[in-house]
């Protein structure tokens, strides 16, 4: 059967040539009789494959030197835990942006360890925007200040980077690192589950800036503690090894393809043309204010409801699959990430003009 094009917002596609690189290896890596997924997190094979892995993430991202990279397990919801358990400090208070599906969970973990300040939110508006930097409120006392730069769920994206001063910014980047360059020292910490653009479900990449490692919160579990992963080269316990070495086959790719500049491009190609037929369109429609757009993951819903389960049967007969929209929103998301090609695109917007014909 022929591979599909798969709009799932996580676990979401990996490039086909990381897939088939991959396969070649499975059974022997490289002449070493082993595959990846049985080697010793601390054998001289696999370390090889850690170290490259980060070399290569580091020289896509830029990161500087005081900068430690962390390859951990938990996905980003562990992080809700680990940003305040890590950053608070001494203080007792953190800021907040709220601006969609997940921040709010990280906003519930973190009120677990502190008082959460809400320094924006965008909820009256049901999440159709992201908050400009002037309706920001930010308490200089505040030991950080957290946002989530893309809400996979609504679709919404920030424009820009909030201003925060000293105040570190935390950012959970789940659904747009590796997708376009990023400015990492405008960043405290960064966070992201790789099932989107990084690599498969299971791996979570952190980097963290260093002066903010070495003070955590009275009680907090070793795996926890950002110290214990940068003393151990992210091996204190067995590393989820194989989702680590397919994400250093995605960094390579990425790489191959001119890196983030070029990603960027092409990413932003892929959502203005979907955005575009969306727009043209009578049909469909789009919540999402225009400066706010996620170009990671385009949602959008049916003049008629009704025809929602149609759409979604006839799309998956023709290849498109993971087009459902999630339970808390409604009708459909495409999801865009590094790994959909601009064919997968052009094949969703033919059908949705054909659709239409046919249903309008």
């Amino acid at each position: 059967m022929a591979r599909v094009f798969n709009f799932s917002a996580g676990p979401a596609m990996l490039p086909e040539e990381v897939l088939l690189q991959a396969q070649e290896e499975l059974p022997d890596w490289r002449g070493s009789g082993l595959c990846v997924a049985e080697m010793s997190h601390r054998g001289q094979e696999f370390v090889s494959i850690a170290e490259q892995a980060e070399a290569d993430l580091r020289e896509l991202l830029s990161v500087p030197d005081d900068y430690r990279v962390l390859f951990l397990q938990g996905g980003a919801s562990s992080q809700f835990a680990m940003v305040p358990m890590n950053l608070l400090r001494g203080s007792d208070r953190a800021a907040y942006l709220n601006t969609g599906s997940w921040s709010k969970k990280a906003i519930a973990e973190a009120e677990r360890y502190c008082t959460v300040e809400i320094a924006a939110s965008t909820e009256e508006a049901r999440f159709t925007r992201a908050p400009t930097q002037d309706e920001l409120t930010l308490d200089p006392e505040a030991a950080y200040v957290h946002y989530t730069p893309n809400e996979t769920i609504e679709g919404v994206e920030f424009p820009y980077i909030p201003e925060t001063g000293d105040t570190p910014l935390a950012a959970d980047m789940s659904s747009i690192l590796l997708s376009r360059p990023t400015e990492v020292t405008r960043y405290g910490v960064i966070y992201a589950g790789a099932q989107k653009n990084l690599g498969p479900a299971g791996l979570t990449v952190v980097i963290v800036r260093e002066d903010l490692i070495g003070q955590p919160l009275a009680g907090t579990p070793t795996m926890f503690d950002y110290a214990t992963h940068v003393q151990s080269d992210s091996m204190y316990n067995t590393p989820p090894t194989y989702a680590w070495y397919l994400a250093g086959l995605v960094f390579r790719w990425i790489k191959r393809q001119g890196g983030l500049e070029s990603m960027a491009v092409t990413n932003a190609r892929k959502a203005e043309a979907l955005y575009a037929a969306i727009d043209a369109s009578g049909f469909y429609a789009n919540p999402v204010e225009l400066a706010c757009r996620s170009r990671m993951n385009v949602p959008f819903t049916l003049a008629d409801p009704e025809l929602d389960r149609t759409f979604l049967t006839k799309a998956e007969a023709t290849g498109l699959v993971a087009l459902k929209g999630h339970r808390s929103v409604g009708g459909m998301r495409a999801s865009i990430y590094n790994a959909m090609p601009e064919e997968g695109v052009r094949a969703l917007i033919a059908f949705m003009q054909e659709f239409e014909r046919k249903y309008r």
